[in-house]
């Protein structure tokens, strides 16, 4: 297993982490019964064995029992592993509810100490609203001085310019942040501004939905001028190319996702230069396609409200990325679970493409998306 300096934490973090949202469970009638212990607890003795050391959790994974199956699993390992979770900030109503969350999860844990503790999915106005008004910063020093957690980290979830709003209004309060859980990989490179901005600050930086999602997680080829790959090793490989990112966390169901994943976690980074070519050749790739939607999100908003960047993505994973399955549904979820504006609603007011840098007719191609979408 290769290992990276974790930001500033003094830490050495495994090149792969184990994300534990999606431990096995038991179902009976289409209803959770309880946790597969017996499939769970062997795939985290086996990353462990494989010299996965970073393991992450929170308090509502997997019916509320992540973390409870984590402990169990590691406990006779404590000393060698590095075990991360979150604090539920809509749990957190007075500065002292901060370490009431911190309690619960170490009784789960079966442990005295949490290594990277978490404020759970902040973006700007959780720091603002949430953080910084209840003086959780503060909390989380004084938890931090009773040995109670041994790092401050936050996962983020929010428009990425904000990402150093959170880190320099923490530095400027006097308790920094040192980790930070951020979404990244081929298909979402939105955050490489914040994540070099992190670690030029000496956060280490976690990058969650390294495989998409599981889109990038099929076992097909991509090919590049450099190398032809499984998909989910060269996302993988991709994501820890970034000189920013210490750590993929892959959220593994199985024991075969495991062992796939521990493999491509022992092998070398991509170079700078194998990190640009695949970066190019994943541009190139959408370039090819007839709808070449940069996301950039100046159509938005739309007066019908239609999140016409959304759609087209879906469109793009069918027709460009060959990621069928996961274009379809994630078009047909929108659209006919959730219900929510398409093409139906357009007004036909073009504000959109007025204002579309790449001057797509964009009319015109939710019409001709949603015949292809919708016939599948």
């Amino acid at each position: 297993m290769q290992y990276r300096d974790f930001g500033q934490t003094g830490e050495k973090i495994s090149a792969l982490g184990f994300g534990c949202m999606h431990l096995p469970e038991i179902h009976k009638d289409g209803r959770f019964v309880e946790m597969d212990f017996e499939k769970g607890v062997p795939m985290l003795h086996k990353a462990f064995d494989e010299g996965v050391n970073y393991y992450d959790s929170a308090p509502y994974y997997c019916q509320s029992q992540s973390e409870i199956v984590m402990g169990r699993a590691l406990k006779d390992r404590r000393s060698k592993v590095l075990l991360s979770t979150k604090c539920p900030l809509g749990d957190v109503k007075t500065p002292a509810g901060y370490r009431e969350q911190i309690e619960k999860s170490l009784r789960k844990m079966e442990t005295d100490y949490i290594d990277f503790y978490h404020f759970w999915g902040i973006g700007k106005g959780g720091f603002d609203d949430q953080i910084m008004k209840h003086d959780l910063l503060g909390e989380a020093a004084k938890a931090k001085e009773a040995g109670l957690i041994r790092h401050i980290s936050f996962s983020f979830h929010d428009d990425p310019k904000n990402i150093k709003y959170i880190i320099d209004g923490a530095i400027k309060y006097g308790v920094p942040m040192e980790t930070m859980l951020v979404q990244y990989n081929l298909l979402d490179r939105a955050s490489e501004e914040g994540i070099a901005y992190a670690a030029s600050k000496g956060v280490g930086v976690v990058a969650m939905g390294p495989v998409g999602g599981g889109r990038l997680a099929a076992p097909t080829q991509f090919g590049t001028g450099i190398s032809s790959a499984a998909t989910y090793e060269l996302a993988i490989k991709f994501v820890l190319g970034n000189p920013g990112i210490c750590c993929a966390l892959s959220g593994m169901r199985t024991m075969e996702q495991v062992e796939m994943n521990v493999e491509v976690g022992k092998k070398p980074a991509l170079t700078e230069q194998e990190w640009k070519d695949v970066a190019k050749a994943v541009e190139d790739l959408r370039k090819f396609s007839d709808l070449y939607c940069t996301g950039c999100n100046y159509c938005q908003p739309c007066p019908a409200d239609i999140k016409i960047p959304h759609l087209f993505h879906q469109y793009t994973l069918y027709n460009v990325y060959g990621l069928r399955d996961a274009g379809k549904n994630g078009y047909r979820h929108y659209k006919v679970v959730e219900k929510k504006p398409a093409v139906e609603q357009c007004t036909d007011c073009g504000l959109c493409e007025e204002k579309c840098p790449q001057k797509l007719e964009i009319r015109a191609l939710l019409k001709k998306v949603d015949e292809v979408m919708m016939s599948l």
